[in-house]
């Protein structure tokens, strides 16, 4: 019993500072807003958007399960405006739930006739709840109680992007965030900056790969990154493997089942101890592209990032 108590309070104290950080994903090329707010699609006309479901450790009770829902639309010739919501929930007995919601405002300068640089802004609110009422440590003074935290955040970050490749630098959130219980610190969180860089090999008209990494470095801790390799197929079939630095390596696959709609899945299998204790993570996705002003028709060299 103390042993099965030791690991729930372990896993919500880990995920209680883990919904603090912010959100990765296996498959974070199809919404890059998620960490650099001047992530742009540059397509006129074109509205983009998706969901995405994350259950990880499956198999562990409790495990944390993530939602996101996201939107991207230009609003002027070089203004887009993202939308991002994403709730974050971990725990059985004490259930810890992060809600994530932010908008992000992104400028376009055209530096050189292939190239060009988006400057971007984030703002918007987190919400940590922590509910141990139901659980069987709620006659413990320290856990006899429901809190709510919410903080506002604020972000930065450029983007340099050409028809074939990109590389980015971001801080998410550069506010400090700090959630307790009577008094006592449970999150704590520190800034966070971001690297991301990719480019599409055409080896033919139909035959594309797409390399990608994300860098990250959260002040106060360990330098860690996520390399991708894609393999993109008559530019509907896609495959491909990625690697989070000691972490764990996944095996992703795609298909554009519709002119405007694309599903994607991925696998990740933990390098660490939780191979031993669940069955991996499982994240799904579906995006979506549409020309609703029929504007994009015009737009001859189409984006695979």
């Amino acid at each position: 019993m103390k042993l099965h108590l030791f690991y729930i309070i372990s896993l919500i104290f880990c995920a209680s500072v883990l919904a603090q950080q912010d959100p990765q994903y296996t498959q974070y090329i199809y919404n890059m807003s998620t960490v650099n707010p001047a992530y742009v699609k540059d397509q006129p006309g074109v509205i983009s958007g998706g969901l995405l479901y994350r259950n990880q450790w499956q198999g562990i009770e409790g495990a944390p399960k993530t939602a996101n829902a996201f939107i991207n639309f230009p609003t002027k010739r070089n203004v887009e405006l993202s939308i991002n919501y994403v709730r974050d929930e971990i725990g059985d007995a004490i259930s810890v739930t992060n809600d994530f919601a932010n908008i992000d405002f992104a400028y376009i300068t055209q530096i050189s006739s292939g190239l060009k640089l988006a400057y971007g802004l984030k703002a918007g609110f987190n919400s940590l709840n922590i509910n141990a009422l139901d659980s069987n440590v709620s006659d413990d003074p320290a856990f006899n109680q429901k809190i709510s935290e919410s903080s506002i955040t604020f972000g930065v970050g450029l983007f340099l992007y050409g028809d074939r490749f990109y590389a980015g630098l971001s801080a998410p959130n550069v506010l400090p965030q700090k959630a307790s219980i009577r008094n006592i610190s449970v999150s704590e969180k520190a800034t966070h900056l971001y690297g991301i860089a990719g480019y599409v090999y055409e080896f033919s008209e139909k035959s594309k790969l797409k390399p990608s990494i994300v860098a990250q470095q959260v002040i106060g801790s360990p330098f860690s990154f996520s390399t991708n390799l894609n393999y993109l197929y008559a530019n509907k079939f896609e495959i491909g493997a990625s690697y989070r630095f000691k972490e764990s390596v996944s095996a992703i696959a795609g298909f554009q089942a519709t002119q405007n709609i694309r599903l994607g899945y991925a696998y990740d299998y933990s390098l660490n101890d939780f191979n031993t204790l669940g069955n991996g993570s499982h994240e799904i996705i579906i995006t979506f592209d549409f020309d609703l002003l029929s504007l994009g028709k015009n737009y001859v060299s189409p984006r695979f990032y």
